[in-house]
């Protein structure tokens, strides 16, 4: 129980993609202006990335021992397939969401996040729980990320900033800053294991 709490912690906070491996950028700088929106991302990313390592766990136990070569295509229709059926499902159940999403929902598939969690999954040998610990911290971790910057800009637009640095001067400031801020818990795991 301890391990998969450091798998948890390690993959949202230690390691995670957007800040200590710069997975993810795509969407972490597109949807990051409203925490709303930034929040709905980052849980629809979640859902995404936990049935991409349940499919990432059967796959690699079941198929990929026969046919390496199509670990990474594999992956990629496992996570294609599934953002599809999320896209279905936001679009049904929530069309203003949808729209507030706009190009960044189908964007998930080319999340490299998501792949990253596939093959650093794969790489480290994590089984069926563990894989999906680290799905679900890599995912709280990627929402984290998503939610800090929306709250960061969304504070931004309210102070008076030199118009030099608004937009994406700004946002490259914002998101260095918070990546140096991650960069001091580098060591937690390692001390702590």
């Amino acid at each position: 129980m301890e391990n998969l709490m450091w798998i948890f912690i390690s993959a949202m906070v230690v390691n995670n993609f957007t800040l200590s491996y710069f997975l993810g950028l795509c969407p972490f700088f597109g949807v990051s202006s409203r925490i709303g929106t930034a929040f709905r991302l980052g849980v629809a990313s979640i859902f995404v990335m936990v049935i991409t390592s349940v499919c990432a766990w059967a796959l690699e136990r079941w198929v990929l021992p026969y046919a390496p070569y199509l670990k990474l295509i594999s992956f990629i229709v496992v996570i294609a397939s599934t953002v599809q059926f999320v896209e279905m499902v936001i679009k049904k159940l929530n069309p203003t969401l949808f729209r507030a999403l706009g190009i960044f929902l189908p964007l998930i598939t080319t999340n490299c996040a998501i792949l990253g969690l596939a093959l650093f999954q794969t790489s480290r040998g994590y089984g069926l729980f563990e894989g999906i610990v680290f799905a679900l911290g890599g995912g709280a971790g990627f929402t984290l990320a998503l939610v800090l910057m929306a709250g960061i800009r969304e504070e931004a637009e309210l102070s008076d900033i030199p118009s030099l640095i608004k937009g994406t001067a700004m946002n490259l400031l914002i998101a260095g800053t918070l990546s140096l801020a991650f960069m001091g818990f580098a060591g937690l795991f390692s001390a702590s294991a």
